[in-house]
């Protein structure tokens, strides 16, 4: 092994059998020698410490990636797994509940406030809905309320495995309590029109539509991995960018596929309105297959760029 080689391995920390090690950071960022609540762990390579000699600190999510189960937006999955799961299907039911009331008042043309609601209604009501949702529960259970975003996660190693089981059931669970309470609200018309659950537009194949999921969900989770996994883009921003990705999903594919890019989303209204089971395979798979491919660009290439000085 070269000498520089030798430098580089003696450079990376190890963790100890059985005890987690330093460096550690309080929340503002201060160097300290104890773990803090709520504090950060950062392993450092040698890349970031040359990085130093040269007068700047480059710090990445890739090299300093948590093998604790730590979750999106500070949370902390480990040993809260049940109120994380918990605060998934409180999530995901508010998201279904307020999205598929608006699809479903839309496609009955109700009014509301004096005029009905139209198409814009929404991919606004999911968008709004999820910005809230992340800033309110993405400290507790990362607020991923989507099967694509855990699975997502999970491939680029930002999420356990062990844990995409319980994600996926929670979110599952709140999808269908979300589909109940708009048949709730909205009334008998509202479960025989489908209540929102999403099917291919007229002249739209399997393929287009398997297609047009998978673009959508890639949308979502590359500004989801971008912004709530690298250490450089503020806390601030996510859950307006990410609200805003969902919004434009909903707009994009809404002609062709009812623009779910969530399976969760997809299968609620379709188990409880019990329609559309022909193409609920397609809900489940697109949106994985566009989300992981979002997840693994972003966490394997793009995230290696430096940020401008």
């Amino acid at each position: 092994m070269s000498d520089r080689g030798g430098r580089e391995e003696d450079l990376r920390w190890e963790e100890p059998p059985r005890r987690t090690g330093g460096p550690y950071y309080d929340q503002d960022e201060r160097l300290t020698d104890e773990p803090l609540a709520g504090g950060r762990r950062y392993e450092e390579d040698a890349e970031t410490v040359r990085s130093r000699g040269s007068g700047r600190s480059v710090r990445r999510r890739g090299g300093g990636r948590s093998r604790s189960g730590t979750g999106l937006y500070g949370s902390e999955i480990g040993s809260n797994i049940a109120r994380a799961a918990v605060a998934e299907i409180v999530g995901t039911f508010i998201l279904v509940y307020a999205g598929t009331t608006a699809a479903v008042l839309a496609t009955l043309g109700d009014p509301v406030i004096g005029t009905p609601f139209d198409s814009l209604a929404v991919p606004l009501a999911f968008g709004l809905t999820l910005a809230a949702l992340v800033a309110a529960l993405g400290h507790v259970s990362g607020a991923h309320l989507n099967p694509a975003v855990t699975v997502s996660l999970a491939a680029t190693g930002k999420f356990p495995w062990n844990y995409v089981p319980t994600y996926a059931l929670a979110q599952l669970i709140g999808a269908v309590l979300g589909s109940l309470a708009t048949w709730i609200t909205v009334g008998a018309d509202a479960r025989s029109g489908g209540l929102a659950a999403p099917g291919l537009g007229p002249g739209v194949d399997v393929l287009q539509g398997f297609l047009v999921e998978a673009l959508i969900t890639f949308i979502l989770v590359f500004v989801v991995i971008s912004v709530a996994t690298d250490e450089r883009v503020a806390d601030t921003v996510a859950p307006i960018a990410v609200g805003f990705a969902l919004a434009a999903a909903v707009f994009i594919g809404g002609v062709a596929t009812g623009g779910s890019a969530n399976p969760a989303r997809a299968l609620g209204p379709i188990i409880v309105a019990w329609k559309n089971w022909d193409s609920a395979l397609l809900y489940i798979l697109a949106p994985i297959v566009g989300g992981v491919l979002a997840a693994l660009l972003y966490d394997r290439f793009i995230s290696e760029a430096d940020a401008p000085e």
